[in-house]
């Protein structure tokens, strides 16, 4: 971009040197284009070699081309009868077309930094253990299994699972959030997230290729290849558009002159008037600034931790309508929780301290959870004869008594009434029970539990226009009609298997209104086909399953479902932008085109021509470079 800048700043000096010297002095048309014409070679030849190129190739009907024919015929048109010279015009319109390159180039560097910023997500190297040293090597050849050794300041360079060290990881480049995530061994970690703080060994779980800074380069990447509908239109659009334009370019110049009794007088008029017409029709301004609009669109929301996978999903989150969610993991947690503790003949801490000591070394989530509720494992308490029975529980010796943690069918086996509870009745999770010594010793209420952002995200969406919002989960009637409630969402399926989902939404795709989108949000395996049949599938991505991140159209890095209003807004301004630079630039361009035919401008004709090309497309460019703003 550099040396275009001088090669600009270099053709005005010599514009500016051949004007005043074509002015103070009288010399011969032909001396005075060979003075022009070095500021003009100068500022064009990468013009003209790309025109050349385009009638070599066959196709050479774009703005190239358009401009060279009219700055070539502005040169020309002073040796015709009766006409003035035009060479100043010429290189003055080469010059601000190459002005208007340009702009267009430092927009487009600025959308490449903002998805730049991304792309450094991944580091070069990686520090691994081996042979009981740290050796630094690239990140492919690290092999999954092997031991990362993570500085303060550095990138995690491959997925794993920290083994030793408590750290904070900076992880804006993946998700856009500023907070940054505690870990400690035992926590999972992605690549691209930056060590803040403590050192850290993390065992690899993942290659460097399935990792998650490669995939979300990949996505990115490939984000380009998928047009919108807008860009494939205008594409299309000015394939048909500039071989019209010349050929009516053409009619204007040699087609008025017929009526006039000086031919070739009149033919000078009319072919300036021509040759106005090509520069201002030149499709610059809809060529350049609607796909730059969406490639900015893209990289604003790649910001924000929101992976659009094309301007075409751009397209169709601006006119989505239905959203239908998953449960488990996308408006939950899916992290089970204990909701509360009704002790009978204990307190609530001791009945907590008695089914995590039974429980301590089961792997099923609601152990996890009683563990987390208690988690001091290591005090004076001895365990044994810890004996797991399927269906019913888990029963061990704590401190000499037969603990008995599970559900009534165990209860009842060991003849411990369960009393009635009504606070349970309308309880949404499961309920564990807890017996000592075949007496009855109370009950905790175990369930997943709802993401913070749930219920805004579903009534952001209400606000946008959404008109409808579906859930469709495997998990109990009870507990989903009742998370269903608490969101605000208007329908809830429950019971679903993955082909019952997929059953679902194909009706939902039949119910919607013509002309709006459907949206699918989910984070499972068994969400990869419902994914792929939505209008535009959205998963999460933080915890989401490798199959549903490939089968998405847009990924949410932190796992937020308020992002999906932000992603609807983003794509919808996006367009919106696209739209405005659209008008824009068609009703200037017909404006002065009225204005050209009718001769209205008189000498002015051409330079409001190159403000009616290189101008608006200046102008329209740096309106796209507002979708950067997310």
């Amino acid at each position: 971009m550099n040396k275009k800048l001088l090669r600009i700043i270099a053709t005005a000096l010599l514009l500016g040197c051949a004007y005043i010297l074509t002015r103070t002095v009288q010399l011969p048309m032909l001396a005075q284009l060979a003075i022009y014409l070095v500021p003009y070679l100068l500022i064009s030849y990468d013009v003209l070699e790309e025109a050349v190129e385009g009638v070599m190739e066959g196709d050479p009907f774009d703005e190239d081309f358009l401009m060279v024919i009219a700055t070539i015929g502005a040169l020309l048109i002073g040796f015709m009868p009766g006409a003035e010279p035009q060479f100043a015009e010429a290189v003055f319109v080469m010059l601000f077309f190459q002005v208007g390159e340009l702009f267009e180039d430092y927009a487009e560097d600025r959308s490449r930094d903002s998805i730049a910023e991304l792309m450094d997500i991944r580091p070069d190297t990686a520090s691994v253990v081996r042979g009981g040293e740290t050796v630094v090597v690239s990140p492919d050849q690290v092999v999954i299994g092997e031991t990362l050794v993570v500085r303060p300041g550095e990138k995690i360079a491959l997925d794993g699972v920290v083994t030793e060290g408590v750290s904070s990881l900076n992880t804006v480049a993946l998700t856009g959030e500023s907070l940054p995530r505690d870990v400690a061994p035992g926590d999972e970690v992605v690549s691209g997230c930056v060590n803040l703080s403590g050192l850290l060994w993390v065992e690899v779980r993942r290659s460097f290729g399935e990792s998650t800074a490669s995939k979300i380069i990949r996505m990115v990447e490939e984000s380009a290849e998928n047009k919108s509908h807008s860009e494939t239109f205008i594409t299309r659009f000015a394939r048909v558009y500039t071989p019209i334009v010349v050929f009516l370019a053409l009619a204007f110049a040699f087609i008025p002159p017929l009526f006039y009794d000086h031919y070739l007088s009149a033919l000078s008029t009319w072919g300036y008037r021509a040759l106005t017409f090509l520069v201002v029709s030149c499709p610059c301004a809809l060529v350049i600034s609607v796909p730059l609009t969406f490639f900015a669109g893209i990289g604003g929301a790649s910001s924000k931790g929101i992976l659009i996978k094309g301007g075409n999903y751009m397209d169709t989150l601006g006119r989505i309508r239905t959203v239908v969610f998953d449960k488990t993991g996308t408006l939950t947690k899916g992290v089970f929780a204990v909701d509360a503790v009704h002790p009978e003949r204990l307190d609530e801490r001791e009945l907590l301290h008695l089914a995590a000591h039974v429980e301590r070394h089961s792997t099923h989530p609601i152990a996890a959870a009683l563990r987390e509720a208690y988690p001091d494992e290591h005090d004076d308490c001895s365990i044994g004869q810890v004996e797991e029975l399927a269906g019913r529980g888990i029963r061990a010796v704590v401190n000499g008594q037969t603990v008995c943690v599970g559900n009534e069918k165990m209860m009842a086996e060991v003849g411990a009434a369960v009393p009635v509870c009504e606070p349970c009745r309308h309880a949404v999770g499961t309920i564990i029970h807890v017996s000592v010594d075949g007496d009855y010793a109370g009950h905790i209420v175990i369930s997943d539990q709802i993401k913070d952002d749930a219920a805004e995200a579903v009534g952001l969406l209400r606000r946008m226009g959404v008109e409808k919002t579906v859930m469709l989960t495997g998990d109990r009637e009870a507990v989903g009609q009742q998370v269903a409630a608490n969101l605000g969402i208007d329908e809830a399926h429950c019971g679903l298997l993955p082909a019952d989902k997929v059953a679902y939404m194909e009706q939902l795709l039949k119910e919607k209104t013509a002309g709006t989108n459907l949206a699918f949000v989910g984070d499972g395996i068994n969400d990869a086909p419902v994914l792929a049949l939505a209008d535009v599938g959205i998963a999460m991505g933080a915890l989401g399953s490798d199959a549903a991140i490939e089968a998405a159209d847009v990924v949410l890095m932190d796992d937020k479902p308020s992002k999906i209003a932000q992603a609807i807004r983003i794509a919808r301004r996006t367009i919106g932008i696209a739209k405005q630079n659209a008008w824009f630039a068609i009703g200037v361009k017909v404006a002065i085109l009225v204005l050209v035919a009718a001769g209205l401008l008189g000498s002015w004709a051409m330079p409001v021509a190159v403000f009616g090309d290189v101008g608006v497309m200046v102008l329209a460019v740096l309106n796209a470079m507002r979708a950067l703003r997310a």
